[in-house]
């Protein structure tokens, strides 16, 4: 199953350090933030990344054109102009970056990548979000209930739009900061099947599509995580999820 990831959004206002790159390029611990997703991902043995980029896309490509660069120990001979390698290390993975457009929504993004999905079932998800979600059960969830479309959910940060949930999964309604114990946000990872390209057309949000499209139909369900998920849009956040992995206790490292 292959792993989508929307990495297209403008510049990161993260830090004043890393200004005029993609969010998702953004360092924790010295590893972009898209890495530290990837990783999540591949703890399960899913190695096929499809990544839409806009801004700075050329920057997202680079990363893995040279991974195994940076991944290792070198020595360069300047003057016979060669590399040796040392010590390399790499992961199992098959990347495709697409260039989705600067502007594109997220539905629009997904949609740029149809043809590079060649199964029934993908996953989506957002490139500045980390978690502890079980994608292993949440995949297993998704095919046993056979919807269209099965929408990770979490607790509120505080920031978020809460969604009224009814007791078997679907979205009642959206209410704005319901920040309450009871409330559940969209955490912005989505398992789908390719049916759902029926419905991203146009310049449209994926959540708003989804939404619109397939839950008034009881074609989107959701599936319920009370563990570890936050967005990193912040210097603040950044701080934090730093602060996680340095004391290597980051709840989505696996």
């Amino acid at each position: 199953m292959k792993v989508v990831i929307l990495a297209g959004g403008q510049r990161s206002t993260i830090s004043n350090e890393q200004e005029g790159i993609p969010k998702p390029m953004a360092e924790i611990g010295g590893k972009p933030l898209l890495w530290h997703i990837m990783k999540v991902f591949s703890s399960y043995g899913l190695n096929e990344f499809i990544i839409c980029g806009g801004y700075k896309v050329n920057m997202i490509k680079e990363y893995f054109m040279d991974y195994y660069i940076y991944q290792s120990d070198i020595t360069v001979d300047l003057q016979s102009n060669t590399v040796e390698i040392h010590k390399n290390r790499t992961e199992d993975w098959k990347v495709t970056v697409v260039d989705t457009g600067l502007y594109s929504a997220t539905g629009q993004r997904v949609a740029a990548v149809q043809e590079y999905i060649d199964g029934d079932e993908f996953i989506v998800t957002y490139g500045d979000c980390l978690f502890d979600i079980d994608v292993e059960k949440m995949i297993a969830y998704h095919m046993e209930r056979n919807r269209s479309a099965t929408m990770a959910v979490a607790r509120p940060t505080g920031r978020n739009e809460a969604l009224d949930i009814d007791q078997d999964g679907q979205i009642v309604k959206i209410q704005q900061n319901a920040a309450t114990n009871e409330a559940w946000t969209n955490a912005g990872l989505y398992v789908l099947n390719r049916k759902v390209f029926s419905v991203l057309q146009g310049n449209y949000n994926l959540e708003e599509l989804l939404t619109n499209h397939l839950a008034e139909k009881g074609e989107l369900i959701t599936y319920k995580h009370n563990g570890f998920w936050t967005p990193v849009e912040t210097y603040r956040d950044m701080v934090n999820m730093e602060n996680l992995w340095n004391a290597d206790i980051a709840p989505w490292a696996r």
